[in-house]
């Protein structure tokens, strides 16, 4: 299998028969349009899930926490995103999908809005819990609806156009909210992100289509993507080999202050180039997904490996730090890739298979953090998060070949 070779061999979507793809825009609603609408919730959600790790350490003393401590608070966001992401799945089957995507998007308000007025430490992890509920679900069916609006042979590049969203807020989103935090204060970035939800929730009522629920859907019929083997390799990818990038993004703005001696407004900066980074490995990895999408997801995973063996011997320099910034970041668009491997093996359970893989990206978002912690606490320092990524990085490109491997020996002729 090479970089070149097409998509003709791959199962279709169950949900998606490739000769409808381009009618299922509702009449007088461009593609595109929607494919903004959504991204504009992806922006918010990038704002918040990556905003709070850079606001670490200006919260944390606020709530009376160590910088450890405080990293429980992004694990709690990520838990909610796990729990949430199968639950609304399998809840909401039979929900239209606009309406679906609008009561996530209130719902992703509400949490963000408490997060702003959270009195303490307890219930500050009380509210990033919900806030994260409905992260999984919103990407999952959003790019459902994404994938269905185009041919199939552009169906990785429309799911990153959603996700697109997602990246732009790393560049754009957080750099902001992290200045608003500073000059302001950290809860008026997580009004920001409450104001963009209802925005987000106001547009997809207004441009979406209404996304009527796939004949046939059900609980049971969505819960059988959990007995699929590959669904579960793939979901094990980005829940191990995506924890790399956010073992080194949860601690990137304590390492500025602390071990390159930076300045407290050299952080947007910083977080800015790793947006671009991630907004640049978006485009590429979408397209090369739509060429060959099982070795430009090992590729990234190899890349992503790359890029954060490089991260300890960066940090005493400010110019380092933003070049290993912009190398970590471009790994972040493995999202993608599985995202639309997902569509290919889970059949006809796609909401749930779609929905779990942001449940697998805050699995890592909580295990990346959480192994970086214990390598800080047993004295190794802050540039040691680059090696846990490392590990990370390839321990997933472990289960990628497991995978692959399977791929080919099912493909082979039998004698």
């Amino acid at each position: 299998m090479t970089l070149t070779e097409t998509t003709e061999n791959r199962p279709r979507d169950a949900e998606a028969p490739e000769e409808a793809l381009p009618a299922r825009a509702e009449r007088g609603r461009h593609p595109s349009i929607v494919l903004l609408v959504l991204a504009v919730g992806g922006f918010a959600i990038g704002t918040t899930e990556f905003a709070a790790m850079s606001l670490l350490p200006a919260f944390a003393p606020e709530l009376g926490i160590d910088a450890p401590t405080a990293s429980h608070v992004i694990s709690a966001y990520a838990l909610g995103v796990v729990v949430g992401a199968p639950l609304i799945a399998v809840l909401a089957a039979r929900f239209a999908r606009r309406t679906l995507l609008v009561t996530l998007m209130l719902l992703f308000a509400a949490g963000n809005a408490l997060s702003a007025l959270a009195p303490d430490y307890g219930w500050m992890l009380a509210f990033r819990f919900i806030a994260g509920l409905p992260h999984g679900a919103y990407f999952g069916v959003a790019s459902l609806v994404a994938a269905s609006l185009v041919p199939r042979e552009r169906r990785t590049q429309a799911v990153s156009r959603v996700i697109l969203g997602l990246s732009v807020a790393t560049m754009v989103g957080v750099p902001l909210a992290n200045g608003i935090g500073q000059a302001v204060g950290w809860r008026w970035s997580f009004a920001l992100v409450a104001a963009l939800a209802t925005l987000t929730a106001i547009l997809v009522q207004l441009f979406a289509p209404l996304g009527q629920p796939v004949q046939g859907a059900s609980a049971l019929r969505e819960l059988g993507a959990l007995k699929r083997g590959q669904v579960w390799l793939t979901l094990m990818t980005g829940a191990v080999g995506f924890g790399g990038l956010f073992s080194v993004y949860t601690y990137l703005a304590s390492t500025l202050l602390e071990v390159t001696q930076s300045s407290p407004s050299a952080i947007p900066a910083v977080l800015a180039v790793f947006g671009l980074g991630l907004t640049a490995g978006t485009f590429v990895c979408a397209w090369a997904g739509d060429r060959a999408l099982m070795p430009a997801i090992g590729f990234t995973l190899l890349w992503s490996a790359g890029a954060l063996a490089l991260y300890p011997v960066s940090t005493g320099n400010l110019w380092t730090m933003v070049a290993a910034a912009f190398l970590i970041g471009s790994g972040g668009g493995l999202s993608s890739l599985l995202q639309a491997r997902l569509m290919d093996v889970a059949e006809e359970a796609q909401t749930m298979a779609a929905a779990l893989n942001h449940s697998a990206f805050n699995t890592a978002n909580a295990l990346g953090p959480w192994l970086a912690g214990l390598a800080l606490a047993a004295g190794f320092g802050l540039p040691a998060t680059g090696l846990v990524g490392m590990g990370l990085a390839l321990s997933g490109f472990a289960i990628w070949a497991v995978s692959y491997l399977l791929d080919r020996r099912n493909a082979a002729p039998r004698p």
